[in-house]
């Protein structure tokens, strides 16, 4: 096994485990997913940049490391917390460990802990501020209250622009503006006959419209949505062009920011497989993949430019916006799943007939 390190929180509780992964400390905002699969998704998914992500199931590793289902090809989260990671996985997919994968990308793993309580702790008091460390005894702890997920989005993006076509020949050009987008989100485009132009988070309104397209599509990502108002206000010239729209997650935050609402931290966050949400037009109940630490607030939207559409059955908060002067709808869920259930998949079909008409 490897050696002993610890999980030490900004209220002072300690978790004693075993280093797997890569060596050294890291100070993160630690959070829970509670996905009973998926691991090399979440692993992929940099809208955990700045994040150690505590998985409440309790075997992790066990099939392996699959880049087939890779969501990027960088790791999101800064640490990584399991109960058990398997030593031996057995896939015939599998290309390595989770140990030899993080030694090889830098990411510290800890094992061995009770991540029950580790999760309790985290609904009961709120998601906090961990640090990874080998002493405990010497953990800053003014530094590590201090610790704040900043310049995520920028960190994340797209460096430069990149174009993505279908097989067969294109029946729609989309502009997708990447905020640390998850690959499926692409793909679901591209195999409904898109051609694809990835933008970094910066693209302008200008550059959006020189590229002729038929839509655009707000990718998610990290961090706080209210962090970076040049984003915002790019987005907000971008709605002036009157393409159709869709956003998922930070997507549909900065969507709903850009038209004036207001957003919120939630105390834990939504992060897992297992998220209900309902349409409010229809009364059906949907099971959807989240991650995400902020939520729009429902009262903050302006009854004459936008009307909610979906609800969490869980806590009431906003799961989904239509826009009522605009071609244009977002999301807080994610239809492409990967990890997670496909119940909404068809989001994505509704966002090309939007653009039909």
């Amino acid at each position: 096994m490897g050696k002993t390190a610890y999980l030490v929180l900004e209220n002072g509780r300690v978790f004693r485990g075993k280093r797997f992964g890569a060596s050294g400390d890291v100070t993160a905002e630690v959070v829970f997913t509670t996905g009973m699969t998926g691991y090399c998704e979440t692993l992929t998914d940099r809208s955990y940049w700045g994040q150690a992500v505590v998985q409440t199931f309790p075997l992790i590793g066990n099939y392996g490391v699959i880049p087939a289902d890779f969501e990027s090809k960088e790791i999101g989260p800064r640490g990584y917390i399991v109960k058990h990671w398997c030593q031996a996985p057995s896939n015939f997919r599998s290309e390595g460990s989770l140990d030899t994968f993080f030694e090889e990308r830098g990411i510290v793993g800890l094992s061995d802990i009770d991540t029950r309580a580790l999760t309790k702790l985290i609904r009961e008091k709120g998601v906090m501020n961990g640090v990874i460390t080998d002493d405990p005894k010497n953990v800053d702890m003014d530094a590590l209250k201090a610790y704040r997920v900043k310049g995520a989005v920028r960190a994340v993006s797209a460096e430069k622009a990149y174009t993505v076509k279908p097989e067969g020949g294109a029946q729609k050009k989309l502009a997708l503006i990447d905020y640390g987008m998850k690959e499926n989100i692409l793909r679901e485009l591209v195999k409904r006959g898109a051609e694809v132009t990835v933008y970094p988070c910066t693209v302008t309104a200008q550059e959006v419209a020189a590229l002729g397209a038929d839509g655009v599509m707000l990718s998610n990502g990290p961090g706080d949505p209210a962090e970076d108002g040049e984003l915002v206000a790019n987005l907000r010239e971008i709605c002036g062009l009157g393409l159709p729209m869709f956003g998922i997650c930070l997507g549909h935050q900065l969507l709903a920011l850009a038209h004036g609402a207001g957003r919120k931290k939630l105390k834990y966050g939504h992060r897992g497989e297992n998220q209900p949400v309902k349409n409010l037009e229809t009364g059906r109940v949907y099971i959807s993949s989240q991650n995400h630490g902020y939520a729009i607030e429902s009262e903050s939207l302006d009854p004459r430019v936008a009307k909610e559409l979906y609800r969490n059955v869980n806590d009431g908060t906003c799961e989904g916006i239509r826009y009522l002067g605009a071609p244009a709808f977002s999301v807080q869920f994610h239809p492409e799943a990967c990890g997670g259930p496909l119940d909404t998949a068809w989001l994505f079909d509704d966002f090309f007939q939007l653009m039909g008409r």
